[in-house]
């Protein structure tokens, strides 16, 4: 006889014998067993009644626990409540992500000098709190953009040897109400637990404005959010040993109790180098770099003011995409000046299509910038010139100062109104008053904005006197908003005083460049035939010189100032035959 127990068979011999096995999987055991005449017997399965009422309630009790979860989560019983939107994103940095140090840090000296004292304080506290000095619990970086304040709180990270959290502004808005408090409550939190540390907030201003600006509840958010943050930065409860570094480049906009000594106890300015700053920044980005023996970082320097560390950057890794796309083994002082001109000036348009009347009417109104600004005193040295388009311009003639200007005079405004207004004066020499062109759009911008600045903002209007009528107020590190506050009375004269400085430039360069007539036929001819012409080579061509294009590389700017002796130069490298192409020449 044979039994069936669901999978189980269980076989009892004619004999009495009997054993035990499993049923075949994807087999009719039961007809085979009938047809051959023995006897089956089937045994029920018999569930037990609480496994049969837990498969019938366990879908709605897990449904039932995962709405649970969620309504617990939105109702602040998570950490960070709102569903977890209210848990800080700040990042714990660690040397995996990337370690800096202060050595990468070059060309801002004094920033450098007062967070290494932040780093010293964590390392031997003992060594100022002897004298009862304390710790300061914040440090707000301020400059404008690329001047390496995020670097800054990098090398900070990796010199302190403490836990360092770095979060952005940003971080703390969602779109959730009270999210950022919760988010700044959750970041300190974390902060105090791993005390001594340090909390790095980029781009503070995106939380830190100022209040009662602003209207409706996104505002009031933000306002939280920052009331939030005051207090956590110094309020009742100790907040010893988290000290908090913050960045932005709009001081202007943030609150000030929020700049308050006890919140951020330094205010460290990082601005854009000078050029010395610039050739030791250039010394930091060259060491990833293979430089050709005619390298000169100091010339480079000089020949870059204004740029930031992130300019000065840029700048290598240009000069190093040259020359790895024309062959060489390493950077040569060539593919500098490529890359200076591609960042300066924007990368050439050589396959832009112009007819020989543009050419000749470009290569006038550059040649007449050119000859205006080599005859007005106290202008920068012309760099360059070229009648290639590059960026949004046809052409364009560039002015390069020697030194780092801090101020400017009244004679040198005057002066680049003149030869912004050269351009437009060579037209109309050469071509007839009825040719001039919409050519000089930019220039005619760019003399209006330096006449007005000088007559609203400098004093150096004898009719307006030494008042401040500027319409604008400064809203950024290098930028203006404007808004009304003259009568129309004093913007009448403020405008005749702006248009009689703007006449007077354009007289001086007509002056100039009736007078020089023959120069600038020969100047706009040597662009026609050679397209670009560095500042020595328009010296020569002025001079009624020949060009000699095959020994002559010498791009030192032209002009009345005399050159940067000072600082001392690069050490030369050892000269090489092949000038670095490929191939490499092997053992």
């Amino acid at each position: 006889a044979v039994t069936l127990d669901g999978e189980r068979v269980e076989i009892k011999a004619r004999d009495g014998t009997s054993f035990v096995s499993i049923k075949p999987e994807g087999e009719e055991i039961t007809d085979r067993l009938i047809a051959k005449g023995i006897e089956v017997k089937a045994t029920a399965q018999q569930e037990s009644g609480f496994m049969s009422m837990l498969s019938l309630w366990l879908p709605f009790l897990v449904l039932i626990g995962i709405w649970i979860f969620f309504m617990n989560r939105m109702q602040g019983g998570g950490r960070g409540g709102a569903m977890g939107f209210g848990k800080s994103k700040a990042k714990l940095l660690t040397e995996k992500n990337g370690r800096v140090t202060f050595d990468d840090v070059a060309g801002i000296d004094e920033a450098k000098e007062e967070l290494e004292e932040i780093v010293e304080f964590l390392r031997n506290p003992q060594k100022f709190s002897r004298l009862g000095g304390k710790i300061p619990k914040g440090a707000l970086l301020v400059g404008p953009p690329g001047t390496g304040k995020t670097l800054l709180a990098r090398a900070i990270a990796g010199e302190a040897g403490v836990p360092f959290f770095t979060i952005s502004g940003s971080d703390f808005v969602e779109m959730f109400v009270g999210v950022g408090a919760s988010r700044v409550r959750d970041m300190f939190e974390q902060a105090k637990k791993n005390a001594p540390c340090i909390v790095f907030i980029d781009e503070i201003d995106a939380v830190g404005r100022s209040r009662g600006v602003g209207y409706g509840g996104g505002n009031d958010e933000r306002e939280q959010t920052l009331n939030q943050l005051l207090v956590e930065m110094d309020g009742f409860e100790a907040n010893e040993g988290v000290i908090i570094i913050a960045a932005t480049n709009r001081p202007d906009v943030l609150d000030p109790a929020l700049l308050r000594p006890g919140r951020f106890d330094r205010q460290v300015q990082v601005p854009n180098p000078d050029i010395k700053g610039r050739e030791k920044i250039l010394g930091v980005h060259a060491r990833k770099v293979p430089l050709g023996p005619d390298v000169d970082l100091r010339i480079i320097a000089r020949g870059t003011p204004g740029f930031s560390g992130a300019d000065l950057s840029n700048l290598v890794n240009e000069a190093a995409l040259t020359a790895a796309r024309v062959g060489r083994r390493f950077v040569t002082m060539e593919d500098f000046e490529n890359a200076k001109d591609r960042v300066m000036m924007g990368a050439e348009r050589r396959s832009m299509v112009m007819s020989e009347e543009e050419k000749k009417l470009t290569a006038y109104h550059e040649a007449g910038h050119a000859v205006v600004g080599l005859y007005v005193p106290q202008h920068d040295p012309i760099h360059k010139a070229t009648i290639i388009p590059r960026g949004r311009a046809l052409g364009l003639v560039m002015s390069l100062p020697e030194r780092d200007q801090l101020s400017v005079t009244y004679t040198k405004y005057r002066s680049k109104i003149a030869m912004a207004m050269g351009g437009k004066v060579a037209e109309e020499l050469v071509f007839g008053k009825e040719n001039v062109t919409s050519g000089a759009a930019s220039d005619i911008q760019q003399v209006s904005r330096i006449a007005r600045a000088m007559v609203t903002q400098f004093g150096f209007s004898d009719e307006l006197g030494n008042i401040d009528y500027a319409n604008e107020q400064e809203s950024f590190l290098g930028s203006y908003q404007s808004h009304s506050n003259i009568s129309p009375e004093t913007q009448q004269k403020i405008d005749a005083e702006v248009r009689r400085l703007v006449d007077e430039g354009y007289a001086e360069a007509k002056r100039i460049l009736t007078e020089h007539a023959d120069e600038h036929h020969r100047l706009a001819n040597a662009l026609l035939e050679y397209e670009t012409l560095t500042g020595t080579e328009i010296t020569r061509v002025l001079a009624g010189e020949a060009l000699n294009r095959g020994d002559d590389h010498d791009d030192t700017p032209s002009g009345n100032i005399p050159s940067v002796t000072a600082i001392p130069k690069t050490s030369a490298r050892p000269k090489s035959a092949d000038g670095g192409l490929e191939p490499e020449p092997t053992a």
